[in-house]
């Protein structure tokens, strides 16, 4: 079969007559003939037109036709200089194209076209002829990057049409957002709490991603992404990533969605206690720093606490900061787990021996140690051993006999001390020093060389409220309390004495565990206190323990009863 077989014969134009060319119509004709410069074609007029060869040839020379086809071409010029018609296969086309776009934004349609290049404002697409995107059409949401998509080819609706002026606006952003409603009616009669959704990663906040689920968005918190410590959706996540997520809440009223990634993934914590048994020791990533510790993560969705009192045996560690970094690799030993809390507790100092478990035997109570003073309180100095070690010599425990208002009257952080051990105390972690036990107790002599019922005298040291102080030695005191200052009591012994002043006295008792003496003027001069302090003091080298104020009270009352006594 010929394949002009459709093609009306020459005959049959011939018997039409001759036809008038018009300029800017569009004629159908048939090829008679293809040389290298025209293509001789015959629309029925009084002669035969010519259109450029080049206008039916591919990139690579190629003619797309031959004698005999069917072509459409626009009259340009119905008789040039030559008596020939001059036509125009691409301007036919063009014409033609314009005519599609016309009908197709008539009838609203949409129309397909690929986008060519950047120009101001947003983009030029080809869609047979140039039209002009607009970049706030070309997506439901603002585009930065709108050289990415130079060379795709997509659907648009025509937004604007002028053919006189060759002025086409389109709109990319229409079309989705048609296609966007349609997804959520769809997607809203669906949805259900509980259900297993496909998303697409829309937009990363700092507290989480909006998941498109098919014409409504759904936010996936960050506390929600993984049983694991996140710090920002971006280090799990990128936009445009396709995910698989659980709806956890549904407002269909207000289209509200929530949605859980971790909630479709097993729970860590799900038999804890019996990965991390008490006493295993473990190495971990420290994630996290506070005032009160630092956590370590054991594995995704399992952290531990290592408090700062479970750092160091010796240290005292006010900031978990001083021992540890984040980032930091550490090792350590579970000491208690709670699944239903959610919470392990670690021990890092638990890795290595305890030194106070060994204290007792390097220093034995008794022994003497040489330490520098690290520390001055107002109610001791503390001696530094060893690395973390101190011990505290209370103020107590400096001197035997010497009143001291502050350590730092005697001790200036550095100075090199030595003191001896008087007790270590394991679970508290406190080890006790003593100064003046390197020496004897002059206690134990002084109660000897002062014996109840003797006299002693000396200058005033101090004036109180309660009493005086009388010197007897260097570094010993007595005691005049209120009631011993004279016959009567004085309410407000400053009036009466002064530092300095010298007074006799008479000693009472003397107690060499508190370290005291007390004293009595007005014993001086009471006979029968005198009897008393006497007996007193028989009674003490007899080792009997009866008080002077007991012996004072039966006295007394032999008194009321008998004569008065005479002077012993």
């Amino acid at each position: 079969m010929s394949e002009s077989t459709n093609q009306p014969s020459f005959a049959e134009l011939f018997s039409q007559g001759p036809k008038s060319a018009k300029e800017g119509e569009v004629a159908s004709g048939i090829v008679l003939s293809i040389d290298d410069e025209f293509v001789q074609v015959d629309i029925g007029f009084k002669s035969e037109g010519l259109v450029a060869t080049w206008e039916f040839m591919e990139d690579d020379g190629t003619v797309t036709i031959k004698v005999g086809d069917t072509v459409d071409v626009l009259v340009e010029d119905a008789e040039d200089e030559d008596g020939r018609i001059v036509l125009s296969k691409e301007k036919a086309e063009r014409l033609k194209i314009w005519d599609e776009i016309s009908l197709a934004f008539d009838e609203d349609r949409a129309v397909e076209g690929t986008v060519i290049t950047r120009v101001k404002g947003g983009l030029s697409v080809d869609i047979g002829v140039k039209a002009f995107l607009p970049g706030s059409q070309v997506d439901l949401r603002p585009v930065r990057n709108l050289e990415g998509l130079i060379g795709q080819r997509s659907e648009f609706k025509i937004i604007k049409f002028n053919k006189r002026r060759g002025n086409i606006v389109l709109s990319r952003r229409a079309l989705l957002e048609t296609e966007r409603k349609k997804l959520r009616r769809d997607t809203l009669e669906t949805l259900s709490a509980s259900q297993i959704v496909d998303g697409v990663i829309k937009n990363l906040t700092d507290y989480g991603a909006f998941i498109d689920l098919g014409g409504i968005d759904g936010l996936l918190h960050i506390t929600d992404m993984s049983w694991g410590r996140i710090n920002h959706p971006s280090e799990l996540f990128k936009v445009g990533d396709e995910i698989k997520v659980k709806v956890l809440k549904f407002d269909p009223d207000a289209e509200r969605v929530s949605l859980g990634l971790k909630q479709i993934q097993p729970d860590p914590w799900i038999d804890a206690a019996m990965r991390y048994p008490i006493g295993q020791r473990l190495k971990g990533e420290v994630v996290s720093l506070t005032d009160y510790g630092a956590f370590i993560e054991l594995e995704a969705g399992i952290e531990g606490l290592v408090h700062v009192s479970e750092m160091s045996w010796t240290k005292r560690v006010k900031h978990p900061s001083k021992i540890v970094a984040v980032g930091d690799s550490i090792e350590a030993l579970v000491l208690d787990v709670n699944e239903r809390d959610r919470k392990i507790s670690l021990g890092m100092k638990q890795i290595e021996e305890n030194p106070w478990t060994v204290m007792e035997t390097q220093y034995p109570v008794g022994s003497m140690v040489t330490g520098e003073v690290r520390n001055i309180t107002n109610f001791g100095i503390f001696v530094g051993l060893e690395e973390g070690i101190d011990g505290l010599v209370h103020i107590s425990d400096v001197s035997w006999t010497e009143q001291i208002k502050h350590p730092s009257d005697r001790f200036e952080k550095g100075d090199e001390v030595k003191a001896v051990v008087l007790k270590i105390d394991k679970e508290n972690e406190k080890f006790s020093l003593g100064i003046k036990q390197l020496e004897p107790n002059p206690w134990d002599d002084i109660a000897k060389k002062y014996t109840v019922g003797s006299e002693v005298t000396g200058p005033v040291t101090n004036v109180t409220e309660f009493g005086i102080f009388v010197k007897l030695e260097e570094g010993i005191d007595g005691l005049v309390y209120s009631s011993e200052l004279g016959t009567e009591k004085i309410e407000n012994p400053e009036e009466h004495f002064k530092a300095g002043d010298d007074v006799k006295s008479v000693i009472v008792k003397v107690d060499p565990i508190e370290q005291k003496i007390s004293l009595s003027i007005r014993a001086l001069t009471d006979k029968t206190e005198r009897a008393v302090l006497k007996k007193v003091a028989e009674q003490e080298s007899s080792s009997q323990a009866t008080t002077f104020g007991d012996l004072l009270k039966e006295k007394m009352a032999e008194k009321a009863d008998t004569s008065p006594l005479e002077d012993e």
